[in-house]
């Protein structure tokens, strides 16, 4: 019987990229099922937002799918994929792995049935989870945190630049919007990262409409290629973790079908 081709499946030049970055094996117990086809398995899942129970019968069965994906999200594998193909691209733009500058911003969406712990924002009028990312002047994915909606953007702030900010000592410059303002927050990055300055990129009140501002259009764009996955536009997970999993597992994505 013929395997069935699905656009999300790797090609052959994708999975070099990806392979030699995967955990390693462990040689006790019984064979472990083909990675390449657990991986697959998991892509099929993300941009078709469909159940893991209804994964086609030519995937591994969707209990051996599911178990690898929540193992590499509490591991953490998906962010040490995602980190490790966002240097491809710096390295062929001539960039430092280390960046000196990022965007941080948030988005709020709603959730699905018993998604677990959800908010409200009130800005936004939205009841569900909100995101925030931190992403290089690329775009391109250096932290993530999830959190109920009603989160204020400066606390989610803390919660990804605690996690990651450590990862990237020469940072130097962080470009926010006017949700970040406030002296509170700024004494927080200085006490714990004193050579990192925020600089608020603010709307002008007499402006209407669309209008693109500086260095905040970047992390928009990354917000815009989240949406284009199914999985993305709402979030329909039990756990902020899963969520967070399925960002980074976003971001592989991208970025491995523009290195191959």
């Amino acid at each position: 019987m013929k395997t069935a081709s699905y656009d999300s499946e790797l090609t052959n030049a994708q999975w070099e990229y990806l392979q030699p970055m995967l955990p390693k094996l462990h040689r006790r117990g019984r064979p472990p099922t083909d990675r390449r086809r657990v991986v697959n398995a998991i892509l099929y899942v993300h941009p078709g937002d469909i159940p893991w129970r209804l994964l086609p019968s030519n995937f591994p069965p969707w209990q051996t799918a599911y178990h690898v994906f929540r193992a590499w999200t509490l591991d953490p594998t998906w962010a040490a994929l995602n980190d490790a193909r966002r240097l491809c691209p710096q390295r062929e733009e001539g960039r430092r792995d280390q960046p000196s500058a990022a965007v941080l911003d948030s988005q709020s969406v709603k959730s699905d049935g018993p998604g677990g712990e959800v908010g409200y924002d009130a800005g936004k009028r939205i009841q569900g989870r909100k995101r925030h990312l931190l992403v290089d002047p690329l775009g391109l994915l250096l932290g993530v945190g999830v959190t109920p909606a009603s989160c204020p953007e400066r606390e989610g702030a803390q919660t990804v630049l605690s996690r990651v900010a450590d990862w990237f000592p020469r940072l130097r410059r962080l470009w926010v919007d006017g949700g970040y303002t406030g002296e509170a927050f700024g004494h927080w990055v200085k006490a714990h990262w004193p050579k990192l300055a925020v600089a608020v990129v603010k709307r002008s009140d007499d402006v209407r409409g669309f209008v693109m501002l500086p260095r905040r259009w970047v992390v928009e764009r990354t917000f815009g290629w989240l949406m284009r996955h199914r999985r993305r536009v709402r979030d329909y997970e039990r756990t902020e973790s899963s969520a967070e999993a399925w960002i980074q597992l976003a971001m592989i994505r991208i970025q491995l079908r523009r290195l191959a």
